[in-house]
């Protein structure tokens, strides 16, 4: 638990970048025997790419890193629970452990909305940890959605003049 959270805050860190950047602030690391293999932050519109996810690009990272696309007993941290593609990536690329902070109700594809590493006739499994420091990454998504709400109204009242 003690690792975990000394994980997780470096992955809130890069959640905190992606906000700076005005991205959704998700960040990830992937760690293997307590080495960070790799870090990412959302990153879909300064990269123009829609699968710069913080999961993805954490995982491409750590490839890079170990010369390989797979990445068996590694842990990706991430702040918030990852959607189906990001979910499918941590199988592919054969992740042990999923340590996940706050719970995504809309695209949430660990827990919330679909439970897609529970798929039966899947040659790989991934324990998942959920929850670890999940009130401030849940907090740091709240502020971020309220400031962009807030910003459109002013914008919009100013586009009404």
């Amino acid at each position: 638990m003690n690792d975990d959270l000394h994980w997780m805050r470096e992955a809130y860190a890069l959640a905190e970048c992606a906000a700076q950047l005005g991205e959704v602030p998700v960040g990830a690391i992937v760690v293997r025997a307590g080495e960070i293999l790799g870090r990412g932050h959302n990153q879909p519109i300064t990269s123009t790419d829609p699968t710069a996810h913080a999961e993805i690009v954490a995982l491409r990272d750590a490839a890079r890193d170990s010369g390989n696309y797979r990445l068996p007993g590694s842990t990706l941290y991430v702040t918030i629970e990852p959607c189906t593609m990001c979910a499918g990536a941590l199988l592919h690329a054969r992740v042990e452990r999923l340590v996940f902070a706050a719970r995504e109700p809309r695209e949430g594809s660990v827990r919330s909305v679909a439970r897609v590493l529970e798929i039966a006739g899947r040659n790989h499994t991934v324990a998942v940890t959920e929850g670890i420091f999940a009130e401030e990454c849940g907090a740091l998504l709240r502020r971020f959605f309220r400031r962009r709400r807030s910003r459109e109204r002013d914008a919009a009242g100013d586009a009404s003049v």
